[in-house]
């Protein structure tokens, strides 16, 4: 079947007619909107846990992009090392090169110090008025919620979305959560820490790019 030039126009012109000027503007409005997705956490290292984590979001989410955002300091988690800001934020953009939905925000890192997500948010949503964002949370972090700092106000700048990890206790928090089914990898950052400690292998837990990097660079030597 084809269309000619002014069955087009006028079949557009019919649509626009039953629409407002509101609704259109709306309509307009929603396609412009941008879903961004934002994965925090140390990534000391990036393992891939977390790659899955954000692929199955970004996925069944239909995000435009899933943020991978490194913290420079850990708020809830006072007295955890982590190595250099710039091993990290290598060893990520090692991880997520082949991948164009994830991108590497610096926000946190470039901040120093101590970030509140709240804050980090609320800077977000004023410099990207145009996006909507979905903040990806475990489900041992989705249990502290009511931990962070005016974790009221920041359930209005984003929606939360849940991945669960094996073992982890049902959610029973009062925010709004959105779940996400993911296949279940029980793979940390510590436990990789201690592998590469005791000179044992870290092959599948990593990828192939970021375990040369740490052998490379001879990081987590010592604990």
């Amino acid at each position: 079947m084809s269309f000619s030039m002014v069955d087009t126009q006028i079949n557009l012109e019919d649509l626009i007619a039953n629409l407002t000027l509101d609704q259109l503007a709306s309509e307009m409005n929603d396609q412009e909107r941008r879903r961004i997705g934002i994965l925090g956490g140390t990534f000391n290292p990036p393992h891939l846990g977390h790659l899955l984590m954000a692929e199955q979001v970004g996925n069944q989410l239909e995000l435009d992009e899933v943020w991978f955002m490194p913290t420079a300091k850990p708020p809830h988690k006072p007295g955890k090392k982590t190595i250099q800001s710039q091993h990290r934020l290598a060893m990520l953009d090692l991880a997520i090169s082949n991948n164009p939905l994830f991108k590497i925000q610096p926000y946190e890192i470039n901040r120093g110090g101590t970030n509140y997500t709240i804050d980090t948010m609320r800077h977000f949503t004023q410099n990207f008025p145009e996006s909507d964002f979905y903040f990806i949370i475990g489900g041992d972090s989705a249990n502290d919620l009511d931990l962070w700092r005016e974790a009221d106000a920041l359930t209005q700048l984003v929606q939360f979305v849940g991945v669960r990890r094996p073992g982890q206790p049902p959610y029973t928090g009062k925010y709004p959560i959105l779940w996400v089914d993911s296949p279940l990898v029980d793979i940390s950052s510590t436990e990789i820490r201690l592998r590469v400690f005791l000179e044992q292998s870290i092959r599948y837990q990593v990828p192939l790019e970021v375990e040369k990097y740490i052998q490379s660079h001879q990081l987590y030597r010592q604990i």
